[in-house]
């Protein structure tokens, strides 16, 4: 068969061309550490990549939900600190304020400072971070939670809680409503709470109580009525009297499942109620304990129902102390996942990057070797090709 001066010419060049092409797309991959340099190079591995791109991605985003939950945690930890020490300083001035030997005056020194406490109570509730928004306002992040009215202080925000997703399958509350924090807190010990009727005319005052049998305890309302200086009769919410005795100051009077104590010599028909425990928010309870030091007085019965006020008063302190602890756990809890959760989206990182690297990174030694021997085989070809070229039967003539 005879092959034309024009097809040898033309398969040679192709050849080179063939070549030339090859050894671009190994320079390539060589300057840009990549095996595959366009997607028909693997289509399989192609979309393995970017089905792990798109994960690191939301990995990446997951981290700085984690950073942002972690900033707006820890002030909240911070305030959270803050209002429990105000509460702290609050609780030893109604103790101080307890003893008999203060006189009104000296107790309308500590209700001025008591109400100081609230002030800073209601600064720290709300507090903001460095973008601006309050922390105890739910959703209405951008809008003062709190403010004081004639009536108290009322609360402004929503019950919204921010949830950050921190892995595919995690999210994490970023913050905590005010109105849960400062507002739902239990009065009395928790269960029940106790009161001096406004009428009483006698010296009697009614401390805090327990439960001592829960399954005992019903939840009703009672009221402890004296018939008389020393007896008095338990009556329920119905008016049934569930129990009648005799009264010595300074004894436990129990009754379904729970137990309270009387000090003092009340006067008949004075009353003590026993209800079960309501919200009261952490101002108001700061505002009773100052109205009731400020409302003191020098007798029997003034005395009783200050002790009896500032009793109740330091009941409710001790149930918003509490209350701060459990959220500052709960935070605490939530702190800590988030530096568990950091931790695996390392790991699952680093593991998705080693996948990536796998399908994606070249070998360098094989693409250097691969690359000298294109470039050799190029150049043999333009060798060859130059000396075929300059064959012609005129030269053998």
């Amino acid at each position: 068969m005879r092959i034309s001066t024009v097809a040898m010419q033309r398969l040679a060049i192709n050849s080179i061309l063939d070549q030339q092409s090859e050894l671009a797309r190994t320079q390539l991959q060589v300057s840009t550490g990549n095996r595959i340099v366009k997607p028909s190079d693997d289509p399989l591995a192609t979309q393995r990549i970017m089905e792990l791109d798109a994960t690191l991605e939301r990995i990446t985003q997951f981290r700085e939900n984690g950073e942002l939950a972690r900033v707006r945690l820890s002030l909240e930890d911070n305030a959270l600190s803050n209002a429990t020490d105000v509460l702290q300083r609050a609780r030893e001035l109604v103790v101080q304020g307890s003893n008999d030997t203060y006189t009104p005056a000296s107790r309308g020194l500590i209700a001025t400072e008591i109400r100081q406490l609230a002030d800073s109570l209601l600064e720290v509730a709300n507090s903001q971070n460095g973008q601006g928004e309050y922390l105890f306002a739910g959703f209405r992040s951008r809008s003062e939670p709190f403010s004081r009215t004639a009536a108290g202080v009322v609360y402004n925000g929503d019950q919204g809680q921010r949830q950050l997703r921190i892995s595919e399958s995690r999210q994490i509350p970023d913050g905590d409503p005010g109105s849960a924090v400062f507002f739902e807190v239990p009065t009395g010990n928790g269960t029940f709470a106790v009161a001096a009727a406004s009428g009483n005319t006698g010296g009697g005052l009614i401390l805090p109580g327990a439960v001592v049998d829960p399954a005992a305890y019903d939840g009703d309302t009672y009221e402890i009525v004296f018939t008389g200086s020393d007896t008095f009769d338990v009556v329920d919410s119905g008016g049934g009297v569930v129990q009648s005795g005799s009264y010595t100051e300074g004894e436990t009077i129990a009754f379904r499942g729970i137990e309270v104590r009387i000090e003092g010599v009340p006067d008949p028909a004075d009353r003590f109620q026993v209800a079960p425990s309501s919200f009261q928010s952490m101002f108001a309870t700061l505002d009773a304990i100052a109205t009731a030091l400020e409302n003191t007085g020098e007798t029997d019965m003034a005395r009783a129902q200050t002790r009896t006020a500032l009793n109740s008063g330091l009941a409710n302190l001790d149930q918003a102390i509490d209350r701060l602890v459990e959220v500052r756990t709960d935070v605490g809890t939530r702190l800590s996942q988030l530096d568990t959760q950091a931790g695996a989206n390392d790991e699952y990182e680093l593991q998705l990057q080693t996948t990536r690297s796998d399908l994606r990174d070249l070998d360098f030694a094989e693409a250097v070797g691969r690359l000298n021997l294109q470039l050799t085989g190029l150049q043999a070809a333009q060798q060859a090709y130059t000396r075929v070229q300059g064959l012609s039967l005129f030269n053998f003539l």
